[in-house]
């Protein structure tokens, strides 16, 4: 009989590409999801009846419970960076997180692998550092071997970040630094999707966390030069006050899609690296690729003429 995997937010950015791996390794897979027609693309990656979307919110408990019921391997990436009424941080990073915890333990499930993030912390000043402490702990608690990964910002082609930045680059005549001197660790969402493979087959997984970083430490700062540098825009980096961004921050918080809070300030003043001594790629076995091998590529369509004209950008 085959083995199965379920991959709770498989149609998402990082979970397009750990559904991709686990095809390859010979799983079928379930991409448990609200809405199955946005992970119909996935189908593709792997053989007829390989890859299955399935309706399976992370907030339904009997829909949980039918998603991990025969499942070898699960993997929960769901997250959220800002709060609405239908998905607080509590009730996806806290509730849903204990729920496929225990939902895969009472389904005898033999590996879980939960997506965190670097800085989690049930002491975080922020909700969102606080709110992935917290769920790392209920993970812990219903199933204690879970392997828990803790990326640092991650970028590949679909990403909210270096995509965010170019596109405003498009738009503003300068680009506000905000909290420019926080360093950041950014990861290539390939290495992560290799990190959570490895992390399901490695024994020595079992129960550890691992931080997942790239090759190099960053200022925020010159990340955004970087950017600009990318897509050839001639742009001046204006540092913003702070407290002009916070009050700010509290106006855009009343508009739909909340392009900036007051909680993704206070994530935006703490540093976003690897700590020292903790485990990371290197210990599953993974290589990490730098943002200079892959962001050029993907960022090229944000330059003049939408960067059909060739063009040579250092490293």
């Amino acid at each position: 009989m085959t083995d199965v995997a379920t991959v709770f937010g498989g149609s998402g950015f990082i979970g397009r590409y750990v559904v991709r791996r686990l095809a390859r390794a010979g799983k079928t897979v379930r991409v448990a999801v609200r809405n199955t027609e946005r992970a119909l693309f996935l189908k593709t990656a792997g053989r007829i009846g390989q890859i299955v979307p399935l309706h399976a919110p992370v907030t339904d408990d009997a829909a949980v419970k039918r998603a991990v019921a025969g499942a070898d391997w699960v993997v929960n990436l769901v997250g959220v960076l800002t709060e609405s009424r239908a998905a607080s941080f509590q009730a996806i990073h806290v509730d849903a997180a204990a729920r496929v915890a225990r939902a895969a333990a009472a389904a005898g499930v033999k590996r879980l692998v939960h997506l965190s993030a670097i800085g989690a912390d049930p002491a975080g000043d922020s909700r969102y550092a606080a709110s992935k402490g917290d769920g790392e702990a209920a993970v812990r608690a219903a199933f204690p071997g879970a392997t828990i990964l803790r990326p640092s910002i991650v970028f590949g082609p679909e990403d909210n970040f270096f995509n965010r930045f170019a596109g405003m680059s498009r738009m503003l005549p300068f680009m506000p630094v905000i909290e420019g001197a926080t360093r950041m660790q950014p990861v290539y969402v390939g290495d992560v999707a290799d990190a959570v493979l490895a992390a399901l087959q490695s024994d020595d997984a079992i129960g550890n966390t691992y931080q997942l970083g790239g090759p190099k430490v960053w200022l925020f700062v010159d990340l955004l030069a970087y950017i600009l540098k990318v897509t050839g825009r001639d742009l001046s980096l204006v540092n913003m006050p702070v407290p002009l961004i916070r009050l700010q921050a509290c106006l855009l918080e009343l508009l739909p899609g909340k392009l900036l809070t007051r909680d993704q300030l206070k994530m935006l003043a703490r540093d976003n690296v690897v700590a020292s001594n903790a485990p990371g790629l290197s210990d599953l076995g993974i290589s990490p690729t730098a943002v200079e091998q892959i962001v050029p590529d993907y960022l090229r369509r944000y330059r003049a003429g939408g960067g059909r004209r060739p063009t040579s950008v250092a490293a």
